[in-house]
């Protein structure tokens, strides 16, 4: 693209979580089945537009909410966005916290993980793939786009919301919920909130130079607080069902935008850092 042209052109892939992928977020929706050399994401791509911003939503559990967090098929989810021209991927988590300053219904905008997962493949350069060659080393000191979280976090402050502008999330293998003893120490590591999705998404994000940010919806104290009733299923629907308007709202404020904004560069140095991160097989 020659400079002073038109903005290059954004595609948003928003995966939904546990009760925070209500397609109804979308105008003109139309539904696609697709297959990836990685296997079948986890449902039918939706796709549609928000202010005229071509979107395509995705629920992370499959819309019947089946699959369980090890078993969804990170690979195939941001694969299938990419073949789509998915620029950025911005995804909605349910998370419990580990800080009291962290309230249930809040929204936390992550900006780093830790990962205690033990069962997921974490690349799309795994040796089994002819569209996907060589060993990839990909950087991971800023997981998550700059640009995205600062709109993100702008829109949630215009909106009203109770919105934390940072925090480190650790993503754990699930699908149970933490022990006590396990709660209090990842808070001795500096984690803010607990979920079971984030890691391996947001790194196969970067790997395919996509945009990524997530919106993390507190939902409970996991289980660390003495005299507050620990984390369920139960307390987690409810909090959700209680507050995922406003992780609506702040997708319909803020992906307008995203379309409105200038992202050559950015996309430009995505697409460069995961370029350069694989090694090719030597000949």
């Amino acid at each position: 693209m020659s400079s002073g042209a038109t903005p290059a052109a954004v595609k948003i892939g928003i995966i939904g979580g546990t009760g925070l992928d209500d397609p109804e977020i979308l105008e003109g929706r139309t539904e696609k089945y697709v297959d990836t050399p990685f296997g079948k994401p986890s449902d039918a791509l939706v796709l549609g537009k928000i202010k005229n911003v071509d979107c395509v939503l995705l629920a992370r559990h499959g819309r019947q909410h089946t699959i369980m967090p090890s078993k969804v098929n990170y690979q195939a989810n941001i694969w299938a966005l990419k073949e789509e021209g998915c620029t950025h991927v911005v995804v909605t988590t349910a998370c419990g916290s580990l800080k009291e300053e962290i309230q249930p219904g809040d929204i936390i905008i992550i900006d780093q993980f830790i990962d205690r997962t033990t069962r997921r493949l974490q690349t799309f350069y795994d040796g089994n793939h002819s569209c996907a060659r060589g060993v990839c080393h990909i950087p991971m000191a800023e997981p998550f786009c700059p640009k995205t979280r600062e709109v993100l976090i702008e829109t949630a402050k215009k909106l009203g919301l109770r919105c934390h502008s940072k925090g480190t999330v650790i993503t754990i293998e699930g699908p149970r919920f933490s022990s006590r003893a396990e709660s209090i120490m990842f808070q001795t590591w500096g984690a803010d909130v607990i979920n079971m999705t984030t890691v391996p998404e947001v790194v196969l994000a970067k790997e395919a130079g996509i945009c990524y940010a997530s919106i993390a919806m507190a939902t409970d104290y996991d289980c660390w607080k003495e005299h507050e009733e620990a984390v369920s299923v139960d307390r987690v629907l409810k909090t959700l069902k209680e507050n995922a308007n406003k992780a609506k709202s702040l997708l319909l404020t803020t992906i307008p935008q995203i379309g409105s904004m200038e992202w050559s560069e950015t996309l430009h140095n995505m697409k460069k850092m995961a370029q350069f991160s694989v090694l090719l097989p030597r000949h």
